[in-house]
C-alpha cells in the first residue's frame, strides 16, 4: 500500500513540475503567469524570460526522472533499485530546490510550500515502502 501511494505523490510531483515548465518556459510572457511569479510589468517578464526559461526545464527534467523513476518502479515492482534510485534522487532534487526556495525571502514561503510538498509526501513513502 506505502508502495502505490508512494507512485501517486510521485506521480503527481511530476505533474506539478511539468506544470511549473509550462509557466516558466511556454507561458512567461502573458501577464496571468508573470502575475504569478510577482512580476509587475512586460518589461520585468521580458527580462527575466531567459532565467525562467531556464528554471523551466530544470523542472521538466526533475518531472522527468520521476516519472521515469514510477514507471520503472510501477512495471518491476517494489524491488526495482533503478527506479526506487531514480524517484529518491528526483524527488529528493525537488524538495532541495524548494528549500533553496525558501532562502530567498519569507515571501516565497508559501511557493515552496506547494513546489515541495507532494515530492516531500513521495520521497518519504519511497523510503518506507
Amino acid at each position: 500500500m506505502l508502495g502505490i501511494l508512494a507512485l501517486v505523490f510521485a506521480g503527481l510531483a511530476a505533474l506539478l513540475h511539468v506544470y511549473i515548465f509550462v509557466l516558466e518556459s511556454v507561458r512567461w510572457s502573458h501577464p496571468s503567469v508573470w502575475r504569478i511569479f510577482g512580476l509587475t510589468s512586460q518589461e520585468a517578464a521580458d527580462t527575466t524570460k531567459p532565467l525562467a526559461y531556464n528554471q523551466g526545464f530544470y523542472n521538466l527534467f526533475l518531472a522527468i526522472g520521476a516519472a521515469l523513476g514510477v514507471v520503472l518502479w510501477a512495471v518491476n515492482g517494489v524491488g526495482d533499485v533503478a527506479g526506487r534510485t531514480l524517484l529518491l534522487f528526483s524527488l529528493g532534487s525537488m524538495v532541495a530546490a524548494a528549500l533553496v526556495l525558501v532562502t530567498s525571502g519569507r515571501k516565497y514561503l508559501r511557493p515552496a510550500t506547494v513546489q515541495g510538498t507532494l515530492p516531500l509526501i513521495g520521497f518519504v513513502l519511497t523510503l518506507l515502502a
